[in-house]
């Protein structure tokens, strides 16, 4: 049961304050992040974290990586929980994005790693950089909205337009 007054929880014997700072990144920081998938992602990382008992008290998804602030019972490793939440995520994001298996081969959507970190006393300044995270690296031009493009589109029109032309003839 959750105390409104410091962020507490407690059970017949145990009471606890487990919050974490935790960034993940796709694979190859692919800015893949935004627009219908980066809804559709933050449903899916919600819905698991219910799942896992697991409160998310804030956060943000950028376009190359996504910043959470959550609160994980003391009975579930972060390690754990973050194998799940990458695991069962990117399965579901395969499952309705087909098309991403040939970007991501392998099923891979995530990288390996992730950061975290305990919170302890600076939960305030913390939710304040996730809720401003974006603002500030546009301002500071450190992200760029470039979409990833097939190589050959380019030869693969030219080529179509060309075939189309000479059976024109």
């Amino acid at each position: 049961m959750k105390n409104q007054n410091n962020d507490t929880y407690s059970l017949a014997h145990t009471t606890w304050k487990c919050q974490y700072h935790i960034v993940f990144t796709p694979k190859y920081h692919r800015k893949i992040i935004y627009g219908a998938l980066r809804a559709e992602i933050g449903e899916i990382l919600r819905e698991l974290c219910k799942r896992k008992g697991v409160e998310i008290i804030e956060a943000h998804a950028m376009p190359d990586h996504i910043h959470m602030l959550v609160s994980i019972p003391p009975n579930e490793k972060v390690s754990s929980f973050m194998g799940y939440l990458k695991g069962k995520s990117t399965m579901i994001i395969f499952e309705r994005y087909a098309y991403l298996k040939y970007k991501y081969g392998n099923r891979h959507f995530w990288s390996r790693g992730y950061y975290v970190s305990t919170v302890g006393g600076n939960k305030q300044a913390i939710e304040k950089y996730i809720q401003n995270q974006e603002k500030e690296d546009v301002i500071s031009a450190q992200i760029s909205m470039v979409e990833y493009y097939d190589p050959f589109e380019k030869w693969l029109k030219s080529h179509t337009t060309k075939k189309d032309n000479s059976r024109r003839k």
